[in-house]
């Protein structure tokens, strides 16, 4: 069975380009290489209609997994947590465990940073255990901020940090291994390197060799002056898929050779 994931990147200061937005390209590469296929990565605002909004369109199109990053910390842009209760129809309200868990954190680093007594629970610290009212806290192994873990329609949604180190280790942690128990393809992937064969050349190529081994999809990316890298990618959820996309570069070299150009991989 594929495994369908769509992520929802949010947050105004990416699509400013004020922030370059490195947790799509490294969440694409983690489903990617897990045998799961990213349907789609969307980038919206700091809204909460926006937010709802959205998980309901990626909702209706059936994903297993839904995650969105960003807007968990305890600022006033900050709206996931509010965009999630309005698309699951639920309240918010503080969530016991999420609140112990804010609390232990900040004490923690109080004493870290050398500070005695009882830290205070202030409204911005709060903000982070605020959650819709059936959806569970998923912990987070580096920042203060819990994630959250929801069921809406037939997704499992999560909801992670922006920060980066905070969003890899919740979704190394929590999500990695809930996209395998549900059923995951292998994922296999090389490349070959062509010379002398222009890419409009290489075209006809290409679809002689996807045509014939059904599964591997074949993407070029013109390096220079008549150099080409032609990546070779297939997921299977059987098989030997790194035999038949062995054949399938075997195929493609003999192609180029046979038009004048040379390869190397």
């Amino acid at each position: 069975m594929t495994v369908d994931v769509e992520v929802i990147c949010i947050g105004n200061e990416l699509l400013i380009g004020k922030i370059e937005n490195t947790n799509a390209y490294w969440l694409a590469k983690q489903i990617t290489v897990l045998g799961a296929n990213l349907r789609r990565v969307t980038v919206i605002q700091d809204i909460i209609d926006e937010i709802a909004g959205c998980i309901h369109e990626v909702a209706d199109r059936k994903p297993q997994f839904i995650i969105t990053t960003g807007g968990l910390g305890p600022t006033f842009d900050d709206k996931t947590f509010q965009g999630i209760a309005k698309a699951l129809n639920q309240k918010l309200t503080i969530n016991p465990a999420a609140y112990e868990t804010v609390k232990q954190k900040c004490t923690e680093y109080a004493q870290k940073r050398g500070m005695s007594g009882e830290v205070e629970m202030t409204p911005p610290r709060v903000k982070m255990a605020i959650f819709p009212e059936a959806t569970q806290p998923v912990t987070n192994p580096i920042g203060t901020a819990p994630a959250l873990r929801a069921q809406i329609g037939e997704a499992v949604l999560f909801a992670l940090p922006g920060v980066p180190a905070e969003m890899r280790g919740i979704f190394s942690q929590t999500i990695a291994p809930a996209i395998k128990a549900a059923g995951m393809g292998v994922f296999c992937e090389c490349s070959v390197f062509s010379d002398g064969v222009v890419e409009s050349r290489l075209a006809p190529l290409i679809d002689r060799v996807m045509a014939k081994h059904v599964g591997v999809y074949v993407k070029s990316h013109p390096l220079g002056f008549e150099g080409v890298e032609l990546h070779l990618t297939m997921t299977a959820q059987g098989g030997e898929p790194t035999v038949l996309l062995q054949k399938a570069a075997e195929q493609l070299k003999a192609l180029i050779a046979e038009n004048g150009g040379t390869t190397h991989t």
